[in-house]
């Protein structure tokens, strides 16, 4: 019975291998033996088609998707079709004037001017790009590589037969068409060539009518964002630039028309979020019709991305900020030239950034329509003020002053000293403090904790003025002042005011590091420049007692399908400071106090809060008659910190105007309900 078994199955073989061996046959004979050898006479052709892999999505902390993918639809020519039809060049020329009449650009590479005086454009394309035209020229055969722009039009209107009648500009069109046709089949095997991405449903219809052989419609995806805010820091894709190509030509999965993360989210972590585009085999008829269709490698997905940040806190630092400086705008009062300013967050004990907003903002969804209107418009709002602006940060670095002094051993607590309202110890320097500029009035015997809750200046010049610049720098190095905080987003590093920086900011007599320098750099003045993620941080890093972490967007990385993690981020610290516990209790006292004694100057803001909140406001001088900008730190539950922040404002006059967007997001974060008690400022610069 095996026996019969066994001789049953190598009948059912042999059979099976006679029917394979004829089907092959008779495809030889279809595409070789009947045809000749050519192409363009054979009955059936096999494709490879590029299918592209959706991209990794992007979450909030709490799982929101901020961006995904939509489904959409690519037209798509056949090479092997449309140049097996009657009149290539004119359907090629109508697919071109539709593009026009539609206002849609179609893809094309071809590096040649598209009008009179013909001229190469190498210099727009990567050097995969410029090699594709090299590999094009030597394939073309008996065409110079050095030939002119000029006689390259004129030697490829002969050779695709474009008829003499024409204009020199149509037949450019055509030729840019043809020769991304021809650079796909001829050099890489491809047949298909994706001529138009995304196309709405009005450019499908319009461009199907017109009945052009081998152009079809495939399946694509392009990001879609489901949230308005945090654009500068979720950034955007594009095509990949001639300098990004020269990483990703060596990195699988990319190809010389990929699309990549430029900027943001979409830039700092393209390396989970990038798909790998799977291909796809398919015989086609000479008519275009599909015989059969296989896959050679599957797409893979990206991987999702989810984010240190809340987007209903980002939310809401957004909105009120912008509320702040409109309304300051039309006060007609001291904030009335108020422009940019921005809004960061971060989780003390992870370096977690849970807010990162800019202000003036724009929308992502309509980034590349508006773009030639964004980059020209008031205030810039494509510039990322949160992470790139260099701002003096006034009052609040005062805290740094502070700890140096203490930490010196040269002040402590009960150390007392009289404002005498100008600092006048150098001839030819005099410094004042701002309850003596708008008041003429002195704050008199005062200890550190009351200086900070009154943000006295005199008190720290008389701090500066005994310690060294040497003990004034290392400290505010330590808080992560002037220092990059290491986020994955590109960002500016600042400048902290002291003999070096002096040296490279100015020219002449100017570069001199001098006595006075130092009296202004303590109170957060003279070159101090810094970005507001450095100062969010600096505010995280007082509330740790001077444990710095390194701040980060990313939370973890999970699998396209939502089933592993693939990457969960853990904190790490930067640096710490060792801070007294008689320091720590003093500033802590001292920032307290501005939120919840009488006279601080925040306190018209936070009075009766039911949270304990540490702050400190900045109103800093930037020259020229111009308003001061306005900033503000703080951490809440004061002695137990769960969150940092800072608030910064160009030209809006003061710094107590800054805390009412912290105490906007710290009523959402505590869940506070309304107190009514922020919502009239006494005008307390600080």
């Amino acid at each position: 019975m095996e026996r019969i078994t066994r001789i049953r199955v190598g009948w059912v073989l042999v059979i099976f291998a006679l029917i394979l061996g004829i089907f092959t046959l008779t495809l030889y004979d279809m595409q070789l033996i009947q045809t000749g050898g050519s192409i363009d006479n054979a009955s059936t052709f096999t494709t490879r088609t590029r299918v592209k892999a959706a991209r990794g999505n992007i979450l909030d902390r709490n799982g929101k998707v901020l961006v995904s993918n939509r489904a959409t639809f690519d037209l798509v020519l056949n090479h092997y079709v449309l140049i097996s039809a009657e009149g290539t060049n004119e359907y090629l020329y109508q697919l071109v004037k539709r593009c026009e009449e539609l206002d849609i650009e179609y893809t094309e590479h071809f590096p040649v001017s598209k009008e009179r005086p013909f001229v190469y454009t190498m210099d727009q394309y990567n050097s995969s790009w410029q090699n594709n035209f090299q590999k094009y020229i030597a394939f073309m055969g008996k065409i110079d590589s050095d030939i002119t722009a000029p006689l390259l039009i004129e030697t490829l209107r002969t050779r695709y037969k474009i008829p003499a009648t024409w204009t020199d500009s149509e037949a450019r069109q055509v030729i840019g068409l043809r020769y991304e046709l021809d650079l796909r089949r001829c050099i890489y095997n491809l047949s298909n060539f994706v001529v138009l991405s995304d196309a709405s449903d009005e450019a499908q219809a319009a461009i199907l009518e017109l009945n052009i052989p081998g152009l079809q419609v495939e399946n694509s995806v392009v990001r879609q964002y489901h949230t308005e805010y945090a654009a500068h820091i979720l950034g955007h894709i594009g095509a990949v630039t001639p300098q990004q190509w020269e990483h990703y030509k060596d990195v699988d999965g990319y190809e010389m028309d990929a699309l990549v993360g430029q900027s943001g989210i979409e830039l700092a972590f393209e390396e989970y979020l990038h798909g790998i585009d799977g291909w796809r085999e398919d015989v086609v008829a000479k008519d275009g019709t599909l015989i059969s269709s296989r896959y050679l490698t599957e797409p893979k997905a990206g991987s999702n991305v989810e984010l240190t940040i809340d987007i209903t806190l980002q939310g809401i630092a957004e909105d009120t900020l912008d509320t702040l400086l409109n309304e300051l705008r039309l006060s007609g009062d001291a904030g009335k030239d108020a422009e940019g300013g921005a809004v960061v967050a971060i989780e003390p004990k992870t370096g977690q950034v849970l807010v990162c907003a800019s202000n003036p903002t724009y929308d992502l969804s309509t980034y590349f329509e508006n773009y030639e209107e964004l980059k020209d418009a008031d205030f810039n709002p494509l510039f990322n003020r949160a992470l790139n602006g260099l701002y003096a940060p006034g009052s609040t670095y005062k805290m740094s002053t502070l700890i140096a002094g203490f930490e010196a051993q040269l002040y402590n607590a009960q150390s007392i000293i009289v404002d005498k309202g100008v600092f006048t110890k150098y001839p030819g320097f005099h410094a004042n403090c701002l309850k003596w500029t708008n008041q003429h009035q002195t704050h008199g015997p005062i200890n550190a904790a009351e200086a900070l809750q009154y943000s006295c200046n005199y008190f720290f010049y008389e701090m500066a003025d005994h310690m060294t610049l040497e003990d004034m720098d290392k400290t505010a190095a330590a808080l992560g002042l002037g220092i990059k905080t290491g986020v994955e987003l590109s960002e500016r590093e600042g400048y902290r005011a002291n003999a070096a920086t002096k040296e490279l900011l100015h020219t002449g007599d100017s570069k001199y590091w001098y006595k006075g320098n130092q009296i202004l750099a303590a109170i957060g003045q003279d070159d101090n420049q810094f970005t507001p993620i450095q100062l969010c941080n600096y505010a995280a890093t007082l509330a740790n007692k001077g444990t710095r972490y390194k701040a980060t967007f990313l939370k973890r990385v999970i699998s396209s399908d939502f089933s592993s993690l693939i990457l969960e981020k853990q904190a790490e610290i930067a640096n710490h400071l060792n801070i007294s516990h008689s320091t720590y209790e003093t500033y802590l006292d001292g920032m307290t106090r501005v939120t919840s004694v009488s006279g601080g100057t925040a306190y018209s803001v936070f009075r009766d809060y039911p949270v304990e909140v540490a702050g400190k406001t900045g109103t800093a001088q930037i020259g020229n008659n111009m308003p001061a900008n306005g900033s503000f730190v703080c951490f809440a539950p004061a002695r137990d910190p769960q969150i940092a922040m800072s608030v910064y404002g160009e030209k809006t006059a003061s710094g107590a105007q800054m805390s009412k967007v912290a105490k906007a997001v710290l009523d959402k974060f505590f869940e506070v309900g309304s107190l009514g008690t922020g919502d009239v400022f006494e005008n307390q610069l600080g």
